[in-house]
């Protein structure tokens, strides 16, 4: 199997020196994504064409006599935030993303280190990072390979490194079964098409009461002292802990069916509309549906799996997996599916995944050979394809 870059994120264990260190690069980061952002928009407007490499040597030639303080910390911290900016840019102008904005103080703590001259490594359960020298890891890296990058960051109050790792350890497995349908829901995480279903944890709405009441106790503070920050750190616990059940679930399902069968059958579900609908919102944002796709696309490069998408439009729930009738309308408190002209029935969710089973068993070829992506909707005139014409003039002439 090719290489292919995987990302290991291990918490650590730093003193109190080392998590100073670790909020002054972070901020240092902050203030270099802001700056070199503001001064893009500034030469941009100006008519000029910023990118992130004239960007750096502009903060090289100045952060001396106007920022001294940025030596303090690695000058890796400073690099990789430009760097980054020209990522977030990069992603905008292909439509991967939205424009970039400014970083704020009280966000995501965190700071990016290159392994281009062996700027860290790691040794067991120890990584060494620039400046700071050696810090405790939880556990090994899990990945042989070349080390490419280091991103320490902070959730809640923990410090993690994640390392980006250029490996060949992953190689596919033998997967015993063929194919399956998965079809995501509110009521439970997951349908299968085997009839087997998978209950999510739902840990927001586990911990909705606890929510609600540290919510209200930190509105109570007062803004800056030192019960708000202590509330504040209390509130952010709960929120990484309903992240990482969540999580935790997702991983255990996504590799479970990427080594389990051959080809999987998903829906391309519009969550952002879904969380428009209030009636679903909390549901459909607690199950995580865009992360359950993203961890099964990946998953299945690495074990050697084969993931089909069906299209936004396919009416997986409406048609009926025994005879192919699609209902004209089905409403969303109907659980249970009911064909009027088979008389097929079946639960909803367990009837839209026997649909992606069968789309993505089918989604090789069709008859004449062309290759499919499930049922799209198809503009007023299509042209068919010449062989398809060869084969109605053939008809014709006979």
């Amino acid at each position: 199997m090719a290489t292919m870059l995987l990302a290991h994120k291990i918490a650590l264990d730093p003193n109190k020196a080392q998590r100073e260190y670790f909020a002054r690069a972070s901020g240092v980061a902050r203030f270099a994504y802001n700056w070199a952002l503001a001064e893009w928009r500034t030469q941009y407007k100006a008519g000029g064409k910023p990118n992130d490499t004239s960007l750096r040597r502009q903060l090289n030639a100045i952060k001396r006599e106007q920022f001294p303080w940025m030596f303090d910390v690695t000058k890796c911290a400073v690099q990789e935030a430009v760097i980054d900016l020209g990522a977030a840019f990069r992603a905008f102008f292909e439509k991967r993303g939205k424009y970039p904005h400014f970083k704020k103080k009280d966000g995501r703590a965190s700071f990016c280190a290159a392994n281009e001259v062996g700027t860290f490594r790691v040794d067991g359960r120890k990584v060494k990072l620039p400046v700071i020298g050696w810090v405790r890891m939880r556990e090994e890296v899990r990945f042989s390979g070349v080390l490419k990058r280091a991103t320490v960051s902070r959730e809640a109050d923990r410090w993690f490194v994640s390392l980006m790792i250029e490996t060949d350890d992953i190689k596919p497995v033998a997967q015993p079964l063929d194919c399956v349908g998965v079809d995501l829901g509110v009521k439970a995480l997951a349908t299968l098409s085997t009839g087997e279903i998978i209950e999510g944890p739902k840990p927001h709405t586990d911990a909705l009461k606890r929510l609600r009441r540290a919510n209200k106790a930190l509105s109570r503070k007062r803004r800056g002292s030192a019960n708000f920050r202590k509330q504040k750190r209390r509130l952010a616990r709960l929120h990484a802990r309903i992240a990482n059940i969540r999580r935790d679930a997702t991983h255990k399902l996504t590799t479970r069916l990427t080594k389990t069968y051959r080809t999987i059958g998903v829906e391309n579900l519009n969550v952002r509309g879904m969380a428009a609908n209030g009636k679903v919102a909390r549901a459909v944002m607690d199950g995580g549906f865009f992360e359950f796709r993203r961890q099964l696309e990946y998953k299945a490069r690495m074990y050697g799996s084969r993931v089909v998408v069906a299209d936004r439009w396919f009416p997986s729930s409406k048609t009926c997996s025994c005879c192919g009738v699609v209902k004209p309308m089905l409403a969303l408190s109907q659980r249970m599916f009911n064909c009027d002209d088979c008389g097929f029935e079946a639960d909803r969710d367990h009837n839209a995944a026997l649909n992606l089973a069968r789309m993505a068993a089918s989604s090789a070829a069709t008859a004449c050979g062309e290759i499919r992506a499930g049922a799209v909707r198809k503009s007023r005139v299509k042209r068919a394809s010449v062989k398809q014409e060869e084969n109605t003039a053939l008809k014709d002439a006979a």
